[in-house]
């Protein structure tokens, strides 16, 4: 069987909850693939798409080849941050549903489940993997918005975020002196982790500090900001989250970050100088942990970044794939093409091996997640991703080998992007919650 790098289409997806059939463990074999039971769950899982999956993957496949790829090395090639975006590949996809795909569909949205957001990402990333995440970035708090928020939140913020082609979304966390130990503090320092500041006065809360690092900070408009709302007791005791529009008195964006890789994706400064918050933008409770306030919701917010980090990596190494491939059946040195040479062959097969492996750990997770299974598969499925996307896009470099002395800026690109996974998704903290969650 051909690898499913370069033939995404073909038994790739497990059939969500969204499909009435399930293949119980009876002997007989589904027609499309084959059924494999979750031991610890005593549920089913189906390598074949339904027919709305199979839809909104033709549909992201055809965006991303004709609107998305054409653009993508121009974009990268921006010398300035702030220009390298471009609002008119977003209008085109938010017009497709490419924006508002995750909201559910009571509230306007397409709801998708989480095997099609996966695929879609797959598909989006394979053109160019920070426009990609440019639109899923919103999935993942538009998912959280119709999760945990009340009505009357919903209807001021998730319905402009729908009926506006250019509303994005973002979520505030790291600062200058406080990134990775956000995710994991001491559970007993009330001084670790971040620091901006949240007083409440009558119905408003007065926010003092900076953030950094922060997505889509220069296009959006709304945010997600987490705050100290109690400094003497440790980080998950005493912080609130905020939805802070753009146009909130005293918030403003600093500078943009110029990054190395992910060159459309906006990554900037956040100011707060007496920002002036209404009560009622809380999410969930005052002074409440990040899974309280979100309600004990498990699928927006940094619950769906896991799979979506996964996903996105999966684009990026099928692009690799087929770039290797094709150079290695075309190019000819040594007076044979070098599809013959052993190494190249190797090289080319731990290519495809690690892509389908993650392949496969991406959709099991986004399955699960339909199924609303917990486990720590979500957090592997992306420390795991970080692992591959950087072999196979150095890998792909190693092949195109002298093509690179004249700077191949696909190949190029590939590995520059896949450098932010070490810092999103397969840093030592994202690995030791992981294995603190096993323990549990």
């Amino acid at each position: 069987m051909r690898s499913c790098a370069c033939i995404p289409e073909a038994a790739t997806a497990m059939r969500s909850s969204a499909s009435p059939k399930r293949w119980r463990d009876t002997g007989a074999s589904p027609p499309h693939a084959f059924a494999s039971r979750n031991l610890s769950e005593g549920l089913d899982m189906d390598f074949s798409l339904n027919e709305e999956q199979r839809a909104w993957q033709m549909k992201a496949r055809k965006f991303a080849l004709e609107e998305i790829r054409p653009i993508s090395l121009a974009r990268d090639a921006i010398r300035h941050p702030r220009e390298a975006f471009d609002w008119e590949i977003i209008k085109k996809g938010s017009r497709l549903g490419f924006r508002t795909m995750a909201v559910p569909k009571e509230w306007g949205g397409q709801g998708t489940d989480f095997v099609t957001q996966a695929l879609v990402m797959v598909e989006l990333a394979k053109a160019d993997s920070a426009i990609s995440k440019t639109f899923s970035q919103c999935w993942k708090w538009s998912h959280l918005i119709a999760a945990v928020c009340t009505d009357e939140q919903k209807e001021r913020f998730l319905k402009p975020f729908l009926a506006d082609d250019t509303f994005l979304l973002g979520k505030g966390i790291s600062e200058p002196n406080a990134g990775s130990d956000n995710r994991l503090p001491p559970a007993d320092d009330p001084k670790a982790g971040l620091k901006l500041r949240a007083e409440r006065k009558g119905d408003e809360w007065i926010l003092n500090g900076e953030k950094c690092f922060i997505a889509n900070a220069t296009v959006g408009k709304l945010f997600f900001i987490d705050a100290r709302t109690n400094p003497d007791v440790p980080l998950r005791e005493g912080t609130t989250m905020f939805m802070v529009p753009r146009d909130t008195p005293g918030f403003r964006i600093g500078k943009v970050f110029n990054k190395s890789g992910w060159r459309f994706y906006q990554n900037g400064e956040m100011i707060f100088e007496n920002a002036r918050v209404p009560h009622a933008n809380v999410v969930g409770q005052a002074n409440a942990s990040d899974m309280k306030s979100r309600g004990g919701d498990r699928t927006g917010g940094d619950i769906f970044g896991d799979l979506e980090l996964a996903a996105n990596a999966l684009g990026v190494c099928e692009d690799a794939c087929e770039q290797a491939l094709a150079h290695a059946r075309t190019c000819v040195q040594g007076g044979r093409v070098l599809f013959e040479q052993q190494l190249v062959q190797l090289k080319l097969n731990r290519m495809h091996m690690l892509t389908e492996a993650l392949r496969s750990f991406v959709l099991r997770v986004a399955w699960e997640h339909d199924q609303r299974m917990h486990s720590t598969n979500p957090g592997l499925a992306m420390n795991f991703s970080t692992d591959v996307i950087q072999q196979v896009t150095e890998l792909n470099m190693e092949i195109r080998g002298g093509a690179l002395c004249s700077m191949d800026r696909r190949a190029d690109k590939l590995v520059r992007d896949s450098f932010i996974w070490s810092h999103l998704a397969g840093d030592s903290v994202q690995r030791m919650k992981v294995a603190r969650r096993l323990a549990k």
